[in-house]
């Protein structure tokens, strides 16, 4: 029996070790998080999104700081994915067809430095990819793609009661998606490319 039990906490724990090296990181800035966290809780294979602030210079953010402006920080969205489902360049194809890299002062009806698109990049990997992904859009759009490249930094988890918004007060969310005009303007920009605006 005790056999038996050693034999199964073997393959348990492979199973484990096999799961987590399949499991990666992916970190995108696309305007408010809220909005970024529901697209992207809709993509086969993606196991957890967090949303919260990263590329500033303060440590242990909060919503008020980085909305004050002066922390150099963006919403962005820390998503945990295993890539032998979906591979980065598919999240990368899903973030820019959901944002509008074309705008350098903030997304939609969200202004400001805090909701500026990013791509930060945690592997030298994923800036390559994430390089090639942007450079595949060049003229693809009626202005130049604005979204820099960054390497990843401390990222700060937003409050709790920013985790899951969408979920957790639908009506609020919808009205606030659809009045911001995320969606419109998205399939203005990208047409039938449009990810999920066209949904």
């Amino acid at each position: 029996m005790k056999l038996l039990a050693m034999i199964a906490l073997i393959f348990t724990t492979l199973g484990s070790v096999s799961q987590a090296k399949s499991l990666q990181t992916a970190i995108f800035a696309g305007g408010c998080f809220w909005c970024v966290e529901s697209d992207f809780d809709h993509v086969d294979g993606v196991v957890e999104t967090i949303s919260g602030y990263t590329g500033g210079t303060t440590a242990n953010a909060t919503y008020k700081q980085v909305g004050r402006g002066g922390t150099g920080h963006y919403e962005a969205v820390k998503i945990t994915y295993d890539e032998d489902v979906v591979s980065y360049e598919e999240l990368l194809y899903v973030f820019w067809r959901t944002v509008d890299p074309t705008d350098a002062g903030g997304q939609f009806c969200d202004r400001g430095d805090s909701y500026r698109t990013a791509i930060f990049a945690t592997s030298d990997a994923q800036a390559a990819a994430a390089e090639a992904s942007k450079a595949a859009l060049k003229g693809r759009l009626s202005g130049p793609i604005v979204t820099p490249i960054l390497a990843a930094s401390d990222f700060w988890d937003a409050e709790g009661y920013h985790q899951n918004y969408y979920k957790t007060n639908k009506l609020k969310y919808k009205f606030y998606r659809s009045r911001c005009g995320r969606d419109a303007r998205v399939a203005q920009l990208w047409g039938d490319e449009a990810v999920f605006a066209n949904k």
